[in-house]
C-alpha cells in the first residue's frame, strides 16, 4: 500500500481543517440567520469608504457577477444592504449597508471570533502566534497559477 508524500498529506490536513473551520463558522453564522457567503459580502462591503458597484464586489471577492446578485437579493431581502443610485451615473446601482446591516457585522465579527476560538482551542499562545507566521507566509506568495 502506498502512502501518501508529506506534501500531500499537508494538502489534505489544510483542505480538512479548512472544511471544519467552514462548519465551525456556519454553526455560529446559526443565529444571525446568514450564510458564510452573505456574511463574507457583508465583510467585504464593510471596506468601502463609498457604496460598490456589484461588479466591485465580485471582483474584490472573485465570483461572477451573478453570484453577487443572488448575494445581493438575499441580504436585501432581511433588509442588510440596500440598492441605491449612483449620484453621478443614474445607470450605475451601488450596494450599501442599513442600519440593520451594521448591527449584523458587529454580531459576525463576534460569531467570527467565537468560531477562531473554537478552532484554536487545542493550541496555546505560541503555537498560534507560529500557525499566524505559517500561514502568513503560504499566503504572502503571489497567486501566479489559477486552479
Amino acid at each position: 500500500m502506498n502512502t501518501p508524500d508529506a506534501d500531500g498529506l499537508l494538502a489534505e490536513q489544510l483542505l480538512r481543517l479548512t472544511r471544519r473551520l467552514h462548519r465551525i463558522q456556519k454553526h455560529h453564522l446559526v443565529p444571525i440567520d446568514i450564510t458564510p457567503a452573505q456574511s463574507r459580502l457583508l465583510r467585504t462591503l464593510a471596506h468601502y469608504d463609498t457604496p460598490p458597484r456589484m461588479a466591485d464586489l465580485a471582483q474584490r471577492l472573485e465570483v461572477v457577477p451573478r453570484a453577487v446578485t443572488s448575494l445581493v437579493d438575499g441580504l436585501e431581502a432581511s433588509d442588510l444592504v440596500r440598492r441605491v443610485p449612483d449620484p453621478t451615473n443614474r445607470r450605475v446601482i451601488r450596494i450599501e449597508l442599513t442600519d440593520a446591516g451594521g448591527k449584523a457585522l458587529k454580531q459576525l465579527r463576534s460569531a467570527r471570533r467565537a468560531a477562531a476560538e473554537d478552532i484554536l482551542a487545542p493550541l496555546d499562545a505560541e503555537q498560534r502566534e507560529q500557525l499566524g507566521g505559517l500561514l502568513t507566509a503560504l499566503l504572502d506568495v503571489p497567486d501566479v497559477r489559477r486552479c
